[in-house]
Order: structure tokens, then C-alpha cells, then sequence
């Protein structure tokens, strides 16, 4: 299968690209793509993510709209209509892979499923020596992440149990509990199906919930994967939350209405005449 690869930004280029030096020794020319979602970044934050791009084999993207406010279902939807990929794995830009996560998430992906994988958040401190260049996460073994773990730098140790294999646990009815989606992986067909995120929600919250909701309405399976996936979540300051509410309303009222399509989503992003779509790597197809 194919899969894309889609990493969601917004003016926070020192983590993005730490994001994409995670990503770029794992993908191969032929099955694999990154797309980037940018969310409205400045110009300069743009020329500082074109200049500092890692060398990757695959194509690699950048999908850029304006900034209108925290429309990263937007964001994520165009990129998603750009692909003709089997398989979409969303990503943040401030979650760095760890070194097995595009094999692991291939290993893991079921039909009549879709998996949200693990994360493990970093502490300030840990996130300013990595985005310095101090640390180098794929670098770290086992001992260093205990210690750190021990200091409060790290919350779990669970990306230390890959060498027992891929582990994901399926859940056939929705639960709020452990959707994240910074990490979360779709068929496109199912992706689809469901016309991909909804537009409706802005502000921060519970687009994720949104989609895993009607995903289960049409009949798609939820797998929570255990080990083997797992992001690095880079410290930042909490979002403004102002929109949580109405956007937790939102995903209750759907559950009633048993809706399974989003009214505006990756069908409508098609025909965006607003997104810039720019080759990165236009060397991938030598």
C-alpha cells in the first residue's frame, strides 16, 4: 500500500522540522509521502521550513491556506484531497516519530479499522534541549529514557517495549477515552466515506472525537495501539480553549443524530482555489 504521511503546522518551524528529521530516514521513494498541513504560517516561518527540510527518498509537499483562526480540520482535509494514498497517517508537528513508527503503523493497519497510536509528552526542559540540538531522541537508550523518565522529562516508557512487536487493542463502540489526533491513521476509502473532517469545528477541541464518532456510525473500527507507534510530544503552552465547549456540544448532538458524513469536509476541499500547493522535493521521482 501507499501511504501519506500528513503533518499538521502552524508557525512552529523549530519542531516541525524536528518532526520531519524523525520521518525522513523512513520513508522510501515509492511507498510512502509526507504532505505538509500548514494552518497559515508566516512567510518567514514558510522560508525557514523550505531551507531547513531534511533530504527525504519520497515526495514531500507543503499545502499552505491562509490563517483564519484554528482551522486545522481545513488544513487537514486539503492535504487529504491532494493524495492518492491507500493510507493516511495525521500527525502534529511538535509529535516526533520514534524510529519505528512508519513500519510499526503499516504492521498495525487492519481493513474495516483505523488505529490512533500512542504518545509520550516531554517536559519543557527535555523539548528545549531537543529543539537546540542538545538531544537527540532517536539517540537516546534505554537507561537515558529511565533516567529521564525518573527526573518527570518523559510520562511513560512504553516506546521501550517495541522489541516485543506492534500492539493495538479494538474497540467496536466509541469511547472519548484516548483519541488523540496528533496520531491517528485511515484508510482513505473509509477517510471518505465520512467526508473526512468536519469544517465545522474551529477553535480547539474534539474534531478528533467528531471524526471517530462517525467512523463508528459507518461501521469502521476503532484500534488503540499500545506499542510500537508512539510520538514524541514536544512541551508547549496549552492552546486557548474558549471553543472546547461548544465544540464537546457539537460531537454530543452528533452522537444522537447518528449523522456519519461531514456536511463541508475533504469533498469540498477539492475545489479550495485558497490552498498553495508547493513540490519540496522535486528530486523523488529520479
Amino acid at each position: 500500500m501507499k501511504t501519506a504521511f500528513i503533518v499538521l503546522t502552524y508557525n512552529r518551524v523549530d519542531a516541525l522540522l524536528e518532526v520531519l528529521r524523525g520521518l525522513a530516514p523512513q520513508c522510501d521513494a515509492h511507498r510512502h509521502e509526507v504532505l505538509i498541513a500548514d494552518d497559515g504560517s508566516r512567510p518567514e516561518n514558510v522560508q525557514a521550513m523550505r531551507d531547513g527540510l531534511p533530504d527525504f527518498a519520497c515526495r514531500v509537499r507543503h499545502v499552505w491556506h491562509p490563517d483564519t483562526g484554528f482551522t486545522i480540520a481545513r488544513a487537514r482535509n486539503l492535504c487529504a484531497a491532494r493524495t492518492d494514498a491507500d493510507y493516511l497517517v495525521f500527525m502534529d508537528g511538535d509529535c516526533v516519530p520514534n524510529r519505528g513508527f512508519v513500519a510499526q503503523h503499516e504492521a498495525l493497519a487492519r481493513p474495516g479499522c483505523f488505529l490512533i497510536g500512542g504518545r509520550v509528552l516531554l517536559e519543557e526542559e527535555l523539548t528545549r534541549e531537543v529543539l537546540q540540538g542538545h538531544r537527540a531522541l532517536q539517540a537516546l537508550r534505554a537507561a537515558d529514557w529511565m533516567r529521564l523518565r525518573l527526573r518527570g522529562q518523559a510520562n511513560k516508557l512504553s516506546h521501550l517495549l517495541h522489541g516485543f512487536g506492534p500492539r493495538a487493542r479494538e474497540l467496536k463502540r466509541f469511547r472519548w477515552k484516548g483519541i488523540r489526533g496528533c496520531n491517528m491513521a485511515f484508510w482513505r476509502g473509509d477517510y471518505e466515506a465520512v467526508n473526512g473532517f468536519d469544517e465545522a469545528f474551529a477553535g480547539w477541541g474534539h474534531e478528533d472525537a467528531d471524526i471517530v464518532l462517525r467512523l463508528h456510525a459507518h461501521g469502521v473500527h476503532r484500534r488503540s495501539a499500545l506499542i510500537g507507534t508512539e510520538v514524541f510530544h514536544l512541551w508547549h503552552r496549552q492552546a486557548a480553549r474558549q471553543d472546547e465547549a461548544a465544540n464537546r456540544r457539537r460531537v454530543i448532538e452528533r452522537q444522537a443524530s447518528g449523522q456519519v458524513r461531514a456536511e463541508r469536509g475533504v469533498r469540498q476541499a477539492l475545489d479550495a482555489p485558497e490552498a498553495q500547493v508547493t513540490e519540496l522535493n522535486p528530486a523523488w521521482r529520479d
